[in-house]
């Protein structure tokens, strides 16, 4: 590769075998990047081949120069800090658990909206409604929710009606007559010899 070198003693085949067995798809294509360029070919054509920019080639040879494969893993991030303390992430968490009081709040399910009107004025942090989402993820919740059930319906009601709901039977009848295949997709008849005039 022009500019850099690999300091690492490490063959293209390695590398490549070292690819085929990675689990982390990220970390197999920054090695086959470092094999492309190991084999003879540019900077720009290996990178372009590997989805990178050359710069971003350079960067993950020098890391690999350094550190070897290691190196080429994805270093954790730190991300952005919390807006909310501890003890408002807790009294958060309650309110998700326990859900909305429907006579009180007037709901049935929570919403992004409504935890970020929650937020607002139970905590003073003004959250976007995205932010509440990806609050959420981050304290383990996802986006999929049960059903809703309506205030007035009852559960014995809906219990009597399963019970007295008859069941499809599968077996036909002896009286029922059998239908017959359809015949599309069946083979045509040789047309006569013949032509009509």
């Amino acid at each position: 590769m022009e500019g850099i070198v690999i300091t690492r003693r490490m063959d293209v085949k390695e590398l490549r075998r070292l690819a085929r067995k990675e689990q982390s798809g990220r970390v197999a294509a920054r090695l086959l990047a470092i094999a492309t360029g190991l084999s003879g070919m540019n900077r720009g054509q290996a990178a372009h081949l590997s989805g990178m920019e050359r710069q971003t080639l350079r960067d993950w040879v020098h890391r690999f120069n350094e550190e070897g494969v290691e190196g080429l893993r994805d270093r954790p991030r730190s991300g952005r800090a919390w807006k909310i303390g501890e003890a408002d992430r807790k009294k958060f968490f309650a309110v998700v658990e326990a859900g909305p009081d429907p006579e009180r709040d007037g709901l049935v399910r929570w919403r992004r909206i409504d935890l970020k009107g929650w937020l607002k004025t139970e905590c003073g942090v003004a959250y976007h409604e995205r932010s509440v989402g990806k609050l959420l993820r981050r304290l383990g919740y996802s986006h999929m929710s049960v059903r809703p059930v309506h205030r007035e319906s009852d559960p014995a009601r809906l219990e009597d009606f399963k019970k007295t709901s008859r069941r499809k039977s599968r077996k036909s009848s002896p009286d029922m007559r059998k239908e017959q295949p359809s015949n599309s997709g069946s083979r045509t008849k040789r047309g006569s010899a013949r032509k009509a005039r």
